[in-house]
């Protein structure tokens, strides 16, 4: 289960926040998880919430998770979309199907509320 590892690394990147901030208390914390990252979204709100626990900084944080829609890009056209879903069969303007994600793999710590 990487996702506890990688709760605690955002764990540890809050904490270093919230004390170049001279903050006491962590309220909520948003991150984006790509579709594509690997990340179980369940185990990593698991992982924060345990992890969280151990630091009076963020003891109590709320935990936002946002997964943007995954883009791709046709090799044939060189069309740009975006789909929620799966990989998508082909390319809805050519119907080439050879078309690559053109990210969708990150995790990111998009925002930090303190006090």
């Amino acid at each position: 289960m990487h996702e506890l590892s990688l709760a605690q690394a955002v764990i540890d990147e809050i904490v270093q926040l919230a004390r170049e901030h001279k903050a006491d208390k962590v309220l909520k914390v948003r991150v984006m998880i790509g579709a594509l990252s690997g990340v179980v979204k369940d185990s990593f709100a698991f992982g924060f919430k345990a992890m969280a626990m151990t630091n009076e900084i963020t003891k109590g944080a709320a935990l936002v998770i946002e997964t943007p829609a995954v883009p791709y890009r046709c090799i044939g056209c060189g069309h740009e979309f975006k789909t929620e879903g799966g990989r998508p069969d082909c390319c809805p303007r050519c119907g080439v199907r050879d078309v690559f994600p053109q990210g969708g793999d990150e995790l990111l710590l998009m925002q930090v509320e303190m006090e």
